[in-house]
Formats: C-alpha cells, sequence, structure tokens
C-alpha cells in the first residue's frame, strides 16, 4: 500500500471510532463501525472478499454473544432476575452500602466464571431490578457492572475472550495462568472496588427498602439459573481443552432457551425479539476494520520495534506496552487493540510477562471511556434498555478516577510476580 492509501486507511478507522464513541445524531454504534468498514471495501482500501474473511474471523465471538443473549434474555422473561434482585435486596438488611458490596460480590463471581461480556448482558438487568426493589437511585450499582466486568476480566482464561485472542496458541495451562495473574487480578478487584466505593459514597448513605416476602422461582426461572450455571461448568471445560468458547456458549444457551420455551410452550419470538443484534455487525465491523490496518504495514513494524525493547529492558518493556495498550484501547476499542497486540507480541516473540502486561492493558484499560471494551457497550445497549443513559464524559470522569490506580497497582503486581 502507497502512504497515501495508508493514511485514508488510517483516517477512515479513526472517523469510525469516533463515530463509535460520540454517536452522532444518537445513531447506534454499529452504524459507524459498519460505515467506517465499507469505506474501505468502497474505496478499494480492502477487497470485498478480505472484508469478508476479516468478519468471518469474528465467528466464535458471535457464536459467544447469541448464546449469553439468549441466556440473558429467557432468564429476564422468566423473572429469574427479578427473583435474584429481591434476595440481594433482602440480605442487605436496608444498607444501601452492604448492597452495593453483594453487587460487586456477585459481579466479580459472573465475570470470573461466564466472562465480562456475560456480566454486562446478564448482570446488568437483574441489578437494575435490585435498585427498583431497594427504591434506590440505579447508577451506583449499574456502574459496578461496568467496571467490575473489566476489572476481574483476567482471573481466568475464559473471564474475556480477548484473553484467548491475546495469548493465542501460546495460552499458558490454568495452573501458570494462576501464578502469573491470580496477584494481579485481586489487586484489580480490590482498587477497582475502593475508588468506586469511594466516588459513589454519597448515593450509599440512602436507605434501602425492605423486601418482606420473595415469590417462588418458576420453572422456568429455575431453569434459567441451571442454564447459567451450566454455561460456566461448559466454558470452564471447554477452556481447560484449549478449545474455542464460541461454539459451546451458543449450543448450551439456544438449548436452555429452548428448553424453557417448550416446556412453557412459547413463542421464541419475544424472545428472539428483545435480543441486541446490532452488537454483531459491530463486532464484524471492527474486525474489516483492523484487517484494513493490518494491510498497511504499521504492524510489523511495531513488531520489530517491540521486539528490539523487549530484548533490552524486558522489565521496562512490559510496563510501556501494558500502559500504551490501555490507552489505546480507549481509542479504538480493546476488541481491535487485542487483536493488534496479539498480531504484534506474537510476532515480536515476546516472553510471557510482557505479553502479560498487554493483556493487563486490554483487559482492564477499558475502564477509562464507555467505548473501551465490548462489554461497555452491551453494558450501554443494556442500559437504554432500562431508560437509563450514561455520557461518554460522565463515565471518562469516573473512569480517570478508577483505571489509572488499578492498571498501575497490577502491572506492578505482575512484575513482582514475574521476577
Amino acid at each position: 500500500m502507497t502512504p497515501e492509501t495508508n493514511a485514508a486507511t488510517w483516517g477512515i478507522a479513526a472517523l469510525a471510532t469516533l463515530g463509535v464513541i460520540a454517536r452522532p445524531w444518537h445513531l447506534p454504534e454499529f452504524i459507524w463501525a459498519i460505515a467506517g468498514a465499507g469505506m474501505l471495501v468502497l474505496f478499494n482500501l480492502l477487497p470485498w472478499p478480505d472484508a469478508l474473511a476479516a468478519a468471518g474471523k469474528g465467528t466464535d465471538v458471535y457464536f459467544f454473544l447469541v448464546g449469553m443473549m439468549l441466556l440473558a434474555e429467557v432468564a429476564r422473561q422468566e423473572g429469574l432476575f427479578d427473583w435474584l434482585a429481591a434476595w440481594a435486596v433482602r440480605h442487605s438488611q436496608g444498607s444501601a452500602k452492604r448492597l452495593f458490596l453483594i453487587v460487586y460480590v456477585v459481579g466479580t463471581i459472573v465475570t470470573v466464571l461466564l466472562s465480562n461480556d456475560a456480566t454486562a448482558v446478564v448482570l446488568t438487568p437483574a441489578v437494575y431490578a435490585a435498585t427498583r426493589a431497594a427504591k434506590v437511585e440505579p447508577l451506583p450499582y449499574l456502574f459496578i457492572c461496568a467496571f467490575i466486568a473489566n476489572a476481574a476480566s483476567f482471573v481466568l482464561p475464559i473471564s474475556n475472550p480477548a484473553n484467548l485472542v491475546v495469548f493465542g496458541k501460546q495460552m499458558p495451562p490454568l495452573a501458570d495462568w494462576l501464578r502469573i495473574f491470580a496477584l494481579p487480578s485481586v489487586v484489580a478487584v480490590v482498587a477497582t472496588y475502593l475508588a468506586l466505593r469511594l466516588t459513589q459514597r454519597r448515593a450509599l448513605d440512602a436507605d434501602v427498602a425492605e423486601v418482606e416476602d420473595i415469590s417462588p422461582l418458576t420453572t422456568g426461572g429455575t431453569l434459567a439459573a441451571f442454564g447459567i450455571v451450566l454455561t460456566a461448568v461448559v466454558l470452564l471445560v471447554a477452556s481447560a481443552m484449549g478449545r474455542d468458547l464460541g461454539l459451546p456458549t451458543f449450543v448450551a444457551g439456544a438449548a436452555v432457551t429452548a428448553v424453557i420455551l417448550l416446556i412453557g410452550r412459547q413463542s421464541p419470538l419475544p424472545v428472539l425479539k428483545d435480543i441486541s443484534w446490532s452488537v454483531l455487525p459491530l463486532v464484524a465491523g471492527l474486525f474489516i476494520l483492523v484487517e484494513g490496518l493490518n494491510r498497511t504495514g504499521v504492524l510489523p513494524a511495531l513488531a520489530g520495534i517491540l521486539k528490539e525493547e523487549t530484548v533490552a529492558s524486558p522489565q521496562a518493556t512490559s510496563w510501556i506496552a501494558g500502559i500504551v495498550v490501555a490507552l489505546a484501547s480507549n481509542l479504538a476499542n480493546n476488541l481491535p487493540i487485542g487483536l493488534i497486540a496479539a498480531t504484534t507480541s506474537q510476532a515480536a516473540q515476546v516472553p510471557a510477562h510482557v505479553t502479560g502486561a498487554i493483556l493487563i492493558g486490554v483487559d482492564l484499560g477499558p475502564n477509562l471511556s464507555v467505548t473501551g471494551s465490548l462489554a461497555t457497550i452491551l453494558w450501554l445497549i443494556a442500559l437504554r434498555r432500562e431508560g437509563e443513559s450514561v455520557s461518554a464524559l460522565r463515565f471518562l470522569k469516573l473512569g480517570l478516577v478508577i483505571m489509572p490506580p488499578a492498571l498501575l497497582l497490577s502491572l506492578a503486581a505482575l512484575s513482582a510476580v514475574s521476577r
């Protein structure tokens, strides 16, 4: 590619990213990603067969998202979230601070066992239902779903699909993964909680309404809960076997949904209608944009620089790489940045602790802005369904307090365990 076409490709990618962030005219995020991908093809910067092939690389992600969205929607319609909300409010014993902690702990568990995208899709409506039952301001608790989805997303390989992308075939065994990431993960989760708790302290002085009677969970709700637990087990097994997570998640979600609908003799149309299908073209557009950037030749050059710096100063390189990737994830979303970082680090053949720092940047860095990760975008979509909204500026103000300390402390913990 010529310098002119390289500049055009990067310009289109930048405009598409800006559109996803700012959402001009309140158009959905996917329109801007697809528009950018379409422009690459229209101006012959990326041949359409290559664009289709790039979109096809996201097949595992598409399957994963559809499976999770099926589980979330059928669970919502069967009343599982309302039941969980009533349980959480009752155990808060009238304390907003205790309710906040309960939501945070549950969010951590969901993220670790079902992935950060599942936290955004599955937990957000449950938390909103809890705040309605508790008669408290919902956003302080809903923020938990966004921030813990990224903060706890490198406890296990399955906690974030981006983990599998960054390590690729170099994925360490589970024991080695825990040795590398256990301490940084604990640090990230605790630091994020403390910062989030500090920023929301005024809202947590409110009284929580009491819930006296909790209606029994319906058969459909019980099956949905069982399905979510089963899906977590399936993901753990698939990860341990080194398999892709998308198809098992889709099969589990589709099977659970089908069983619930058959037993209840219900039409699948209400479930299918309420799923946020727009996230699929958004992901496809991002994959195509990354492929366009890959054609510019910048990534091989980055790989060469990374390899040289790693040889010269591996510890300093890990810090710089983690911080740069964290910031870049907020400029272009961590899904494409994760793909770029994976391509670059694997070509440079960097040691595990440098790849680990890159992964922490990809996973934790997006807590700075609303478009930093796919999980946060899914969270925004879930908020809109509940009639809530968060501006990019408001999230950024919060992210500036929460993300940097957690990132720096996690990188310090990684450096400590890598010596």
